[in-house]
């Protein structure tokens, strides 16, 4: 029996996303990227007093209500809430129609913690009155796969609905996912992105614990400042990132207007330590990136960097992008998105990919603030402080997560 070659469909954005704590909407986040505006303060959504840490990238002034009805608002965590308004723009900037049948051909891959650092006041209840008394909701408020359950019973999606969970490294890891559903056929369309919601007492007072976070309580505005000598930390942020991803084929037949491709994802896991990042590992998921998008390091032009405004990340990342990118990795513009949103952690990647689209549709770089003392072990061209004009057709965009789980994601510019 003869065996058909399948050809490798192009996938293509149609449609983007974004609820940031610098704005909670694509075109008010561009600004705030475009101009270097800082999202992180002191904590307003819980109690700060004897915490370590007392900062994060909130976001602000966000209204569940103009996406989800009351009764849904009540049922979903904030990290559900934040998916759905960030998949419900995607889909409707990239002008795909939903006429009843047709969604049985659209899916959701969404990468999340959920709320695992927020179940104290549950067990608090459980201990103090009795089983009785327990949320029975508590699964569909606050497991971690309602952020894609949310976004497809909204919106009556019946094509794939998977939820990523690989740390840090989640929000590419699932775009990933969906590149390959959609390149082997198991949906014409697909959401796919991360959010997060962990400002919590418990988390800030975990990672502040580990030495994670940056502790500058004093000074909010400078606390996240990745590759400068003088970080202390990352600062935890929340929101979400999703584009709207289609074959090519199918976007041209419907006149779709296209951001770009996501053309290449690659993977790989350190191996090493449970925390200390590998540079050897990193590496590996830049290099099998650029394999599936057929490119050499010479073709590309910008990266949005993990950069999470740790010592011990921003100078592996450094050495990991010398290891995958050897000379090139001098030539290429780099920045961390970070230095303003915080770290989103399993929603990172989506709505860095989201920069990251935003930065080749607009030809504009967004700069990396807060950089005041270069590092010479990151001795790379982190575009400081000021945005830059610029024309990138190929683009990397890292995700490295606490533990070892690495993904990375190349874009091409589609002309």
């Amino acid at each position: 029996m003869a065996v058909m070659e399948r050809t490798i469909p192009r996938i293509v954005i149609t449609g983007l996303g974004a609820v940031t704590p610098i704005g909670n909407d694509v075109p008010a986040f561009w600004d705030g990227l475009r101009n270097g505006r800082n999202g992180i303060g002191h904590v307003s959504l819980v109690e700060r007093e004897g915490l370590p840490v007392q900062i994060a990238g909130e976001v602000k002034d966000f209204e569940a209500e103009r996406y989800l009805d009351r009764k849904a608002v009540r049922r979903s965590g904030r990290f559900v809430q934040f998916a759905t308004a960030a998949a419900m723009q995607a889909l409707e900037d990239s002008g795909y129609s939903l006429d009843g049948d047709n969604g049985d051909e659209v899916g959701v891959v969404m990468a999340s913690s959920g709320d695992a650092f927020n179940m104290g006041e549950p067990w608090s209840v459980l201990e103090k009155r009795g089983a009785s008394r327990v949320d029975p909701l508590l699964i569909t408020r606050h497991g971690q796969h309602m952020a894609a359950a949310r976004v497809a019973r909204e919106l009556g999606l019946r094509g794939p609905n998977t939820t990523i969970n690989t740390a840090c490294a989640s929000g590419t890891d699932a775009l990933g996912h969906a590149l390959n559903l959609l390149r082997l056929g198991h949906a014409r369309a697909l959401l796919a992105g991360g959010a997060e919601a962990m400002v919590t007492q418990l988390a800030l007072a975990s990672m502040g614990r580990l030495g994670a976070l940056s502790q500058n309580n004093d000074d909010p505005e400078h606390a996240s400042r990745p590759f400068d000598l003088n970080r202390d930390g990352f600062v935890l942020g929340e929101g979400a990132g999703v584009l709207m991803l289609e074959r090519e084929d199918d976007a041209r037949e419907r006149g779709a207007r296209m951001y770009g491709e996501l053309a290449g994802v690659g993977w790989s896991f350190d191996a090493a330590d449970d925390a200390a990042p590998d540079a050897e590992g990193e590496s590996l998921a830049i290099k099998r990136a650029m394999r599936d998008a057929a490119i050499e390091p010479g073709d590309l032009d910008y990266i949005n960097a993990h950069g999470t405004s740790t010592q011990l990340n921003d100078r592996t990342e450094t050495a990991a992008l010398k290891l995958a990118l050897g000379e090139d990795a001098y030539r290429v513009a780099i920045s961390s998105s970070k230095s303003m949103t915080g770290h989103l952690a399993a929603g990172a990647g989506g709505i860095e990919a989201v920069a990251t689209v935003l930065a080749m549709h607009n030809e504009c770089l967004p700069p990396t603030i807060n950089h005041v003392t270069p590092d010479p072990d990151c001795d790379l061209d982190i575009v400081p402080n000021e945005a830059r004009a610029a024309s990138p057709q190929i683009a990397l965009s890292n995700s490295f997560g606490l533990g070892g789980q690495n993904a990375s994601a190349i874009f091409r510019r589609h002309e």
